[in-house]
């Protein structure tokens, strides 16, 4: 039997820029290459932001691997979630035409646009359409972060909710949104979503809860770091790792910090993550609540293979998101690694995360409930070693890998026929 041809679309490639939904989706790939023998291209799209586009074609190399390749994708409206360089996106169709994928697999509509959409079901007639829907980006036009513009948790998309955000925004422009995005979306034969939280938020707004499939994320198998030696007994050290933002709620973390140094709490808060594209006024910010928690330190970014070396030092990662997440990867390298959770009580996280067996729940937000939580966790003897012993392995990509590929041999099971009646057809066109 020949090997299934799989082409993945993401809206970044990691080496350019990390994040949760370009690791996942990279790793998965390399997995259902590399362990599971399947043939297949991974297309990331990029802006001038992160790769000047060079003259004459939209395509660069991604790094060494012949099978992972750029795409320039500039002209993108993240309202409307549409590609306007529909030219460009037809430009690719003779690549695509000569992978003849079995299965086309987009892990974002970001740059690609709900255009891209249709050029994929154009470009591969034959291919079974898939899509992860990692986030909130199809519902929440506010950057998928469902969250108010004074920073209250948002439960979905509404035409009064949405134009409170957005008031120079027409109604009309909501519905239009909205109905654009799930005709295209109506393209796929499977939907994935990587939480119940996250399908659940999907099915309040509208879409059709049975096409859209529970497949959890995955991270890359590593030995656990070395748990800290405690002399005293003390598991006082917290990490928080990931991008420096409002959203990860970087500064409650430091506030809950700075309010156990007032009251006398001995502890350590490590701020591991980087702080590009973030604006002046935030920085501004940042660089305060840092300078007023004299028991917390930033480190800067780090590249997956530093997080061993980094987790190490920590007892407890923390994950201060004020938003309601969707399943992030953090929480599963913490548990990689051995480490317990501190989180927010709603969204991925705690569904994630389970109270009082592998991790502890904090009010979303909560500056004075997480410093709580984390004096807790320092100072009751016997309970990180409890919920230490509660934490189970996370799923790796070998593993995930095998469970997508079931799935798409399920939604293409006649792949060597379609591909053989192709190529004839190609050939007598020829």
């Amino acid at each position: 039997m020949s090997a299934m041809r799989v082409l993945f679309l993401t809206h970044n490639h990691p080496a350019l820029q990390p994040g949760g939904t370009e690791a996942f989706a990279h790793g998965l790939f390399r997995a259902l290459r590399d362990v599971h023998g399947i043939e297949g291209l991974f297309l990331a799209g990029t802006t001038a932001q992160l790769r000047e586009r060079r003259p004459g074609t939209l395509l660069q190399a991604a790094g060494d691997a012949p099978d992972e390749m750029l795409v320039s994708l500039d002209h993108f409206d993240r309202f409307y979630l549409s590609q306007g360089d529909v030219y460009g996106l037809a430009a690719l169709g003779p690549m695509i035409d000569r992978l003849a994928p079995d299965v086309v697999h987009l892990h974002h509509p970001l740059l690609w646009g709900m255009e891209g959409i249709d050029w994929i079901r154009r470009a591969a007639p034959r291919a079974a359409l898939v899509a992860t829907l990692h986030d909130y980006f199809a519902l929440c036009p506010r950057e998928g972060q469902l969250l108010t513009t004074d920073g209250r948790l948002c439960h979905g998309p509404a035409p009064d909710a949405c134009r409170r955000c957005f008031p120079d925004r027409h109604g009309s422009d909501f519905t239009l949104r909205g109905l654009g995005i799930r005709s295209a979306f109506a393209a796929f034969d499977a939907l994935l979503a990587p939480s119940d939280f996250l399908r659940g938020r999907f099915a309040a707004a509208g879409w059709d809860a049975s096409r859209i499939a529970l497949m959890r994320n995955a991270i890359a198998a590593a030995t656990p770091a070395p748990h800290r030696t405690a002399p005293d007994g003390r598991r006082d050290r917290f990490a928080v790792f990931g991008n420096v933002n409002r959203f990860k709620g970087t500064l409650v973390a430091l506030a809950a910090s700075a309010r156990l140094s007032k009251d006398g709490i001995a502890h350590g808060l490590a701020i591991h993550g980087g702080t590009a594209w973030q604006s002046e006024a935030f920085l501004a910010e940042f660089a305060a609540a840092l300078a007023a928690a004299p028991d917390a330190a930033h480190h800067g970014g780090y590249a997956p293979a530093d997080v061993s070396r980094r987790i190490a030092a920590a007892d407890w990662v923390v994950v201060p998101s004020i938003w309601w997440e969707n399943a992030p990867l953090v929480i599963l390298e913490a548990f990689r690694h051995r480490r317990p959770v501190i989180c927010g009580d709603g969204g991925g996280m705690a569904e994630a995360v389970r109270d009082g067996i592998d991790g502890l729940h904090a009010p979303i937000g909560d500056v004075a409930a997480l410093a709580a939580v984390m004096r807790r966790a320092a100072e009751t003897p016997g309970l990180w070693e409890c919920l230490v012993a509660g934490i189970r392995p996370p799923p790796d990509f070998p593993a995930a890998a095998a469970e997508h590929l079931a799935l798409y041999r399920a939604l293409a099971p006649g792949r060597r026929t379609r591909r053989g009646d192709r190529h004839r057809a190609r050939a007598a066109t020829a």
